[in-house]
């Protein structure tokens, strides 16, 4: 991590009535995390929960200091094979990383999934902390086997980036956020 990137630790907890069409998404969901750099990272795919999955995965993302915003993006791969983007959520990064809140602060946040044409898809549910220097360094130094960090591609590119799931397979807890309105300029910048 140099001085133009923070690194970022973020939990994808779960996401909440997820719909393609108004029709329900059951099964084959993941969720793809991108912070206005090259680099990306993807859970594991939910095979079961419903139209409630949870992954309880956490990354370590490198944010670039110029980025505004961090993307939440939940796809489904359909009985055909086909991928299908069940929606987007896009988050100020001063949503959780503000003057009034530590940097070091874990933040608990829930905001609603948009599809392509501005319509409600579901909500997701993550956590957000700017990881110290000194956080980097220790997690560094421990082996795989150890921190049951494993590296994962988002697929797209050929970089990787760092995932592991934490806890329990559910989620039951109480997240809060505020969502961000949908932006039809953001379409056109993916």
């Amino acid at each position: 991590m140099g001085e133009s990137s923070k690194t970022l630790e973020i939990t994808v907890i779960s996401a909440e009535n997820l719909s393609v069409n108004q029709n329900p998404v059951t099964e084959n969901v993941y969720v793809i995390v991108r912070t206005e750099s090259i680099k990306c990272c993807k859970t594991s795919m939910a095979r079961e929960g419903g139209s409630h999955p949870s992954w309880n995965e956490k990354f370590l993302m490198e944010m670039p200091m110029h980025a505004k915003s961090i993307t939440f993006e939940v796809q489904c791969k359909m009985s055909t094979g086909i991928v299908k983007s069940v929606g987007v959520a896009r988050i100020a990064i001063s949503d959780f990383l503000g003057e009034s809140v530590p940097e070091s602060s874990l933040q608990f946040l829930r905001y609603s999934l948009r599809n392509w044409d501005g319509g409600r898809s579901g909500i997701i549910n993550f956590s957000a902390r700017v990881k110290s220097p000194e956080e980097d360094l220790c997690s560094e130094e421990k082996p795989e086997k150890e921190t049951g960090v494993k590296p994962r591609s988002c697929g797209m590119f050929e970089n990787e980036v760092m995932g592991v799931q934490i806890g329990e397979k559910n989620a039951y807890g109480v997240v809060t956020g505020i969502p961000v309105w949908w932006n039809n300029s953001y379409r056109a910048n993916i």
